[in-house]
Order: structure tokens, then C-alpha cells, then sequence
């Protein structure tokens, strides 16, 4: 008797039909095997089925049992074929047909219930792609598959239940797509108010929120860099519907999105410790999984203390800052993940942090000084729009500022400012697959941006007398332009161009 259920597999973002062979033979000895490329984790599955359908009451057939992954020549990772598994043996034991516009998708516990799986999003996704009208699921992992409209999403508690609705004797209603009240809430630790001073920081941070722009602040020890890297995510727009939908993406192949959990509507904020690794950072891994480059799509990577992670770790942003994506190769697979994001990186002007500082004096010597620089190359530094000095707050405006009752501005009034920005850029390039200045290719600039005669000599003259490299001479034209998005402005003048210079890095002393 040979039975076919189907389910998926994942490589990178990309889901694999897969389907299920199960061949129930009279003849030869009793034996469960398990082929198609499986890897140890789904090769393990023939002994989560066997006992989860032992305990739950269901008698394991002591026949010939010969389960085929097709096809054949694609590796399969991970515990998701349990439930498939485990339907087509029961199929065969109590004879049901299974439905052939069904998915079958999760893991089981040897109790014969089924867990949270990853991956349930973009099972969903290829089911309703591929014109399935129905996906069964863990009951944990159905809110999430069930933010894909148009099929039904069936949460599964566990083996039996699925049994019996299938011989319609009890029937699972598809769940409905809840987005969970925590998600709503704003992300942010710091309100803009919070932070005494650093007004051009703040600026900065303003432009680079509205136009995705890279930030790199220095400053000593204590001057803020950290307060305004967390302040960020609460002057960031919500993300689009299409934005949210590829960032839960990420999460839930990463299997990032807990049990319950739905669609990610804040944008991310990644922190990672200078001591990551290569592949933490960028991604990687034998079976290769997404870093935090790649967890950071849509949002913001914070860096802090720059100049202490590996160069190599460091070196390896380059082209992902540039591309917007990282392919990972490895000998049997080959995926790609997106990874556009904000860079925020923070460091201090020296080893001992107090170069060029009012109040404490450096300690460290010029060759200390040029090596801890030298840990930035120069490539790096050029995909880095916007450079910015943050001065330590001296403590008397410090106290005088939380003791002034004057009114600062929040987060929520400078957000309002930059989703009006960012509305200005979804309308520009409505007909282009980018959504920001900071994502503009050469034909785009080309193609939308318009500068008076005047701005673009002043930008000829500031180029050579700067010594702009092609790459830094177009990124400030792409942070003018964004400058005059919020200056509610189409056209870039002399003064969004003059603010741009501002940001780039000063030439070495």
C-alpha cells in the first residue's frame, strides 16, 4: 500500500515541495526506514512517529514500512516531517484518504502532540502559491501561518485529533489571524526627549531614519552614542505591510518567532556583542542559517564599540551594506538572504576614548591611535553616510536640562516628520522595487533626482576640494535628497547640499 502526503522543505527563503512516500508492505521483516537525503534530525523522526503513535493509543503496524523524501537528491533538514510521517502511516492503517489539496507541516512530541515549528510562514505561503486550499499545522504555529490569507490554516493539537477530523468525526476550524497587543507597543528604551543636548546626533539620526541612511558616531566614553542608537527604533515608521511580511519571513526560517506569534509589524533592532563571529554576524553554518545582518532587514544594526570587533567581521559588511543581500554558498546548497538595513555604528576617537576631549586627557600614543583606526579600512567608512562627532554633555547643562521645564521634543513629534519623508519616497519610486533615498542605483539618480545648476557646482567644488571618492560623491546627493524630503522640498538647493557635506568624514590630519 503506498500513500503520498505533501509537505515542504526549506533552503535559505526558498520552500521545496516534498513528497511524503509512505509504502506499508505485507512481505519481508518488520522494519521502518526512513530515505530521500535525510539529514540526522529528520532521520530521527521514525522514532518520534513510532512512539508518538504508540502513546497515543494507536498500534504501530509490525510490517515492512518504507518512508521515501522525494525527491531525492534535495537534503532535508530539520523535524517538520513528523506530521506528514505520521498522517501517511495512519492512513494506511485506518484506510482515510488524504486530502490531495492538503499541506501537512510540524513536529511531534512522543506524547503524540505536535510543537511549534519553524517555518510555519513560509509553509503557508507555498501552500497558498501553489494553490493548496488547506495546510495543517501545530496549534502553537498557526497564528503565524495564518497571517497568509486565502487558505485555511488547521491548528493541530495532536495526532489523534487529526485522525478523527480527517474520518470526520470531529471537525478543526481554521484559526484566525490575531496580531498579538505586545506588538503594538512602542519598541524604543529612550524617548528623543530624553537626551540632553546632541542636537546634530539627533539630526543626524533624523535623516537616517527617514532616508536609511548608515550613521557612524564618535565620541568619549559616556557622551550619549549608546542613549541615541536605543532612541532610534522609536522615531522609526511602522513598517509597510509588504516590509512586514519580509521581515517575518526571516523570523520564522530563523525560527525566531515564538509559539503564538504572528506577523512582525515594528522593525527589528539587532545588538550584537563586539565578540560575535563571522557567521553570527553575516550568516552561515553548514546548513546555512541568517545572521544578524540579515535579522536586522527593514530595521537597525547596532554596533556598538566598532572598533573591537575582528577586522574580518567588520570587512564582511561591505558588500551586504552595498547590495542589500548576502549569498551563502556552500557545497550542496546555496542561498541568498536579504539584509537591508541601518548601520549604527558607535566608537570611541581612541583606545582610551578622551582624544580631543574638554575635560580628561588622552593617554594614548600617536602610533595607539593610528592602529585603533586603522581597524576601520577605508572602504568601509566610505559606505557610511553620515559621520558625526558627539561631545561629551557637560554636567552643569546636564542638571540645568532635567531640571528645565521646558518642553522637548519626543520621538513621536520627529517620527511624524520622517514618515512624512518616507511617504515623499514611496511615491517617487511607486514604480521601482526600492523604498528609500539610500537604495537608489545609478539610473534612479538619474531618473528622479533634480538639482539646481548652483548645488550641483557646489558639489563638483566640494568633491574635489574633499576628495570624494564616485561612491561618496553619489551618497551625498542621496542624503540631500533626503534632507529636502524633509524639508517637504522635491528639488535638492544649495543648503540640503551644504548639510550633507556635513556628515562626511574630515580629511586625515
Amino acid at each position: 500500500m503506498l500513500i503520498k502526503v505533501t509537505s515542504v522543505s526549506f533552503s535559505g527563503l526558498t520552500t521545496i515541495k516534498i513528497d511524503v512516500e509512505v509504502n506499508i508492505a505485507d512481505k519481508g521483516l518488520p522494519a521502518f526506514d526512513l530515505v530521500g537525503l535525510p539529514n540526522k534530525a529528520v532521520a530521527e523522526s521514525r522514532e518520534r512517529v513510532r512512539t508518538a503513535l504508540v502513546n497515543s493509543g494507536i498500534t504501530f503496524p509490525m510490517r515492512r514500512i518504507t518512508v521515501n523524501l522525494a525527491p531525492g537528491d534535495v537534503p532535508k533538514n530539520g523535524a517538520f516531517y513528523d506530521l506528514p510521517i505520521a498522517v501517511g502511516i495512519l492512513s494506511g492503517i485506518e484506510g482515510f484518504e488524504i486530502p490531495v489539496d492538503s499541506l501537512f507541516f510540524g513536529e511531534l512530541s512522543l506524547d503524540g502532540s505536535l510543537r511549534h515549528t519553524k517555518g510555519a510562514l513560509l509553509a503557508a505561503l507555498f501552500a497558498r502559491e501553489n494553490n493548496f486550499t488547506s495546510i495543517f499545522v501545530p496549534q502553537q504555529s498557526a497564528n503565524e501561518a495564518s497571517v497568509v490569507q486565502g487558505i485555511n490554516v488547521y491548528p493541530v493539537e495532536n495526532i489523534n485529533q487529526i485522525s478523527m477530523h480527517i474520518n470526520s468525526h470531529i471537525e478543526i476550524f481554521p484559526t484566525v489571524y490575531q496580531l498579538q497587543e505586545s506588538l503594538k507597543s512602542d519598541p524604543a528604551d529612550f524617548d528623543m526627549s530624553e537626551v540632553m543636548g546632541q542636537e546634530q546626533a539627533k539630526r543626524a539620526l533624523e535623516i537616517a531614519a527617514a532616508g536609511g541612511h548608515n550613521v557612524l558616531m564618535i565620541g568619549s566614553p559616556g557622551s550619549g552614542k549608546t542613549m541615541l542608537a536605543r532612541a532610534l527604533p522609536g522615531i522609526m515608521p511602522m513598517l509597510t505591510e509588504e516590509e512586514s511580511l519580509e521581515v517575518t519571513r526571516i523570523y520564522s526560517s530563523a525560527g525566531n518567532i515564538p509559539p503564538g506569534g504572528s506577523l512582525i509589524v515594528k522593525r527589528p533592532f539587532r545588538s550584537p556583542h563586539h565578540i560575535i563571529s563571522q557567521a553570527g554576524l553575516v550568516g552561515g553554518g553548514t546548513h546555512p542559517q541568517p545572521g544578524e545582518i540579515s535579522l536586522a532587514h527593514r530595521g537597525i544594526l547596532f554596533l556598538d564599540e566598532f572598533n573591537e570587533f575582528p577586522r574580518s567581521v567588520i570587512e564582511a559588511l561591505r558588500q551586504p551594506i552595498e547590495d542589500g543581500k548576502l549569498t551563502i554558498s556552500r557545497s550542496l546548497e546555496r542561498v541568498t538572504y536579504p539584509s537591508r538595513f541601518i548601520l549604527i555604528a558607535a566608537a570611541n576617537p581612541c583606545p582610551c576614548g578622551f582624544l580631543n576631549d574638554e575635560t580628561k586627557e588622552c593617554i594614548c600614543s600617536k602610533r595607539e591611535i593610528l592602529r585603533y583606526r586603522k581597524k576601520l579600512s577605508g572602504p568601509i567608512l566610505d559606505r557610511i553616510d553620515l559621520h558625526v562627532d558627539v561631545p561629551v554633555v557637560d554636567i552643569k547643562k546636564l542638571a540645568g536640562g532635567m531640571s528645565d521645564s521646558k518642553e522637548k521634543e519626543t520621538s513621536l513629534q520627529v517620527r511624524k516628520r520622517i514618515t512624512a519623508a518616507r511617504r515623499i519616497q514611496e511615491k517617487r519610486y511607486r514604480n521601482e522595487l526600492i523604498h528609500t533615498n539610500s537604495e537608489m542605483k545609478n539610473r534612479q539618480i538619474k531618473e528622479y533626482i533634480t538639482m539646481s545648476t548652483a548645488s550641483r557646482n557646489m558639489l563638483i567644488e566640494a568633491a574635489d576640494t574633499f576628495q570624494l571618492s564616485a561612491r561618496s560623491y553619489l551618497k551625498v546627493i542621496k542624503l540631500a535628497q533626503t534632507i529636502a524630503d524633509l524639508d517637504h522640498g522635491s528639488n535638492i538647493n544649495e543648503m540640503h547640499i551644504a548639510e550633507a557635506l556635513q556628515y562626511r568624514p574630515r580629511l586625515p590630519e
